[in-house]
């Protein structure tokens, strides 16, 4: 990846951290999950109205670093008025990616603003405070209440 590629991955993430997206509570929910990783103290709270298979809505609310905070800000807007199967495809995608299973640059290209945390793959201690969220996510889809990545 170029400087200036990088540069312009890191306003994104900065803007997201600073002014985050969806970053309020559903209430009522019709599924919600908290997320905590002990490690770092990042914790979230994830909440989400499916409505007939579709996510409806999707907001966040905790604390964490910039990486988890950006993440759980994309994420929201990147899966708001997607079915449930999509946002499954989608977090299969993102977890590979920034794990770095998926090194393709096409598919990851693909992924849209997701992709401004490939580099995350080089920073495995990072790698949990980009997937928090989306792990509290999925907890949340298959109505599992509380995650803990350590």
């Amino acid at each position: 990846m170029n400087e200036e590629l990088k540069e312009i991955y890191q306003q994104v993430i900065l803007d997201h951290n600073k002014s985050p997206r969806n970053f309020r509570k559903i209430d009522p929910s019709t599924h919600s999950s908290e997320g905590l990783n002990p490690l770092c103290g990042d914790h979230v709270f994830i909440y989400l109205d499916i409505q007939d298979g579709v996510i409806a809505d999707i907001s966040f609310d905790g604390n964490g670093c910039a990486i988890s905070k950006s993440s759980a800000s994309i994420m929201t807007a990147e899966l708001k008025g997607k079915t449930v199967e999509e946002a499954e495809i989608i977090f299969n995608q993102f977890h590979d990616m920034v794990t770095g299973k998926l090194t393709d640059e096409e598919e990851i290209e693909n992924l849209g603003k997701l992709s401004v945390f490939q580099g995350v793959r080089d920073f495995p201690v990072r790698v949990k405070c980009a997937s928090l969220a989306w792990h509290t996510m999925h907890a949340a889809l298959h109505s599992e209440t509380v995650v803990t990545t350590e």
